[in-house]
């Protein structure tokens, strides 16, 4: 029970980050998300033999974490909670391609390896760019300014929607594992048939609850639209930022900078 008390409590703390005062947190969210959308097609676009070229994508999300102050050691765990996907999307890679790239010694490493390798740095620099993004945005943030930047006000309310009714499920969840472990003793109420009535019953709950809620949001008004009393609007720093970083996700797309420094040397 105390375990999943704590995941409930962890659920809201990236978004508790965002709530903080530093010079990446006041900057507009139109520029954060436009600037991470363009660092992610850079990242992304590489070929899938690509490994060296992608690791100067680094700086970005190290000094987001610098300048904003943030928990390193709680984001890398946020990126191991979700690692073994990446690690099953390319985990066939070396052998389906037995194709010999480089060889280093006796060991002679094949195109499957490299390209696996080339998934997992993707998928450290992609989610950590994202982890960032709403750690000094907030997802109200992220949403407030996607729907700015002219997203589907459908997609941008069912996004926030979706995000706040997690917390729902997870506090009813964490009400039914507080109940059965009062109800149990030893091993008793512990088998799959109880976590199969267990699952059924905490979608009948958040139904109902989600029903309330909203019937709640349209006695207030609720129309399809949230409003917000932040404005927004792009100031100088914005703009620095935009245009810095997205010029430099240009220049390190086209030009290879460790093989370019690595040429220097040999």
């Amino acid at each position: 029970m105390a375990g999943a008390e704590r995941a409930f409590l962890d659920l809201g703390r990236l978004d508790r980050l965002a709530y903080a005062d530093t010079p990446v947190h006041r900057l507009d969210p139109r520029a954060k998300i436009v600037a991470t959308l363009v660092y992610l097609v850079a990242v992304v676009s590489h070929g899938k033999y690509e490994v060296s070229g992608l690791l100067p994508y680094a700086v970005f999300p190290a000094v987001l974490i610098a300048q904003a102050d943030l928990p390193l050691g709680y984001l890398v765990r946020k990126l191991l909670v979700v690692a073994p996907f990446a690690m099953l999307v390319g985990a066939a890679n070396p052998w389906l391609d037995r194709v010999p790239l480089l060889s280093v010694g006796p060991i002679t490493v094949t195109g499957g390896w490299v390209s696996y390798a080339s998934i997992l740095v993707r998928f450290v620099l992609t989610i950590g760019a994202a982890l960032v993004l709403v750690a000094t945005t907030g997802f109200y943030g992220v949403c407030l300014g996607l729907r700015r930047l002219g997203t589907p006000r459908v997609m941008a309310v069912q996004l926030l929607l979706l995000y706040r009714y997690l917390f729902v499920l997870a506090d009813e969840a964490l009400c039914l594992v507080r109940a059965r472990g009062l109800r149990s003793f030893g091993r008793r109420g512990t088998g799959v048939r109880v976590y199969g009535s267990l699952v059924g019953h905490l979608l009948l709950r958040t139904l109902d609850r989600a029903r309330r809620i909203h019937t709640a949001m349209l006695c207030r008004g609720f129309t399809g639209e949230f409003h917000s009393l932040r404005t927004l609007r792009f100031r100088g720093a914005d703009w620095a930022f935009l245009l810095g970083w997205s010029a430099l996700f240009v220049v390190l797309r086209l030009v290879n900078v460790p093989r370019l420094v690595g040429a220097l040397f040999v």
